[in-house]
């Protein structure tokens, strides 16, 4: 059994509306060293599966065929064993 943390942001091209509206909600509570917000989705898949080579793989292919949009976003993913107890 394995957990893909997949971290998907906008590619630094793309205008990123909600980061900016963050950013200025920041601001207006006082938080005025905030200079930049990227606004982003993270998202935890358990799978099953007995090689962590392949489940890379299927993390990937999941990305680019559904989570993410690549012609606006990037992802990026951390994949790690999970203990069964």
């Amino acid at each position: 059994m394995y957990l893909a943390k997949v971290y998907i942001t906008l590619k630094p091209t793309v205008n990123d509306p909600q980061g900016l509206t963050i950013k200025g909600a920041l601001h207006n509570l006082g938080f005025d060293t905030v200079k930049s917000v990227r606004y982003g989705k993270y998202m935890e898949l358990q799978m099953e599966g007995e090689d962590i080579a392949r489940a890379g793989e299927q993390v990937k292919e999941m990305c680019r065929k559904l989570l993410a949009n690549t012609v606006i976003e990037n992802f990026s993913f951390e994949l790690e064993e999970m203990k069964i107890t």
